[in-house]
């Protein structure tokens, strides 16, 4: 194993207004207080009671997907925590991830595309 998921990640207009809904749906405690994110305006979360955390990126002029069409697909990426970004870096790519973004040495993630070209982040647990 290389990692473990730490949350997933929907992109939207209005943060607050999917994570209530998604807050209805499933329960859970809206922007909980965790190292591993910054809360603002353009970001929110929702710690579920399974452990399961839902955050919500704001996206200027949202473009919702339209599903099953091809055009306007599913929109979301993946957070996966890891303790050496170094390490992990070198094995999804070996699995054959692109980098995207490294970033700087301040920074605690890096966002890399998988094979069919979806997004996700390796972040320091």
């Amino acid at each position: 194993m290389i990692a473990k998921l730490q949350c997933v990640v929907l992109d939207c207009a209005d943060v607050l207004e999917l994570a209530r809904f998604y807050q209805s749906l499933l329960g859970g405690v809206l922007n909980q207080p965790d190292p591993r994110w910054a809360l603002g305006e353009g970001w929110a979360t929702l710690h579920t009671d399974t452990k399961l955390v839902l955050a919500f990126q704001r996206v200027e002029e949202h473009r919702p997907p339209r599903w099953p069409d091809p055009a306007r697909p599913q929109q979301f990426h993946l957070d996966l925590g890891v303790t050496d970004l170094d390490q992990a870096q070198e094995e999804v790519l070996k699995l054959g991830a692109t980098l995207l973004d490294v970033g700087d040495a301040k920074r605690s993630w890096r966002i890399y595309a998988d094979p069919a070209g979806h997004p996700f982040c390796l972040v320091r647990d």
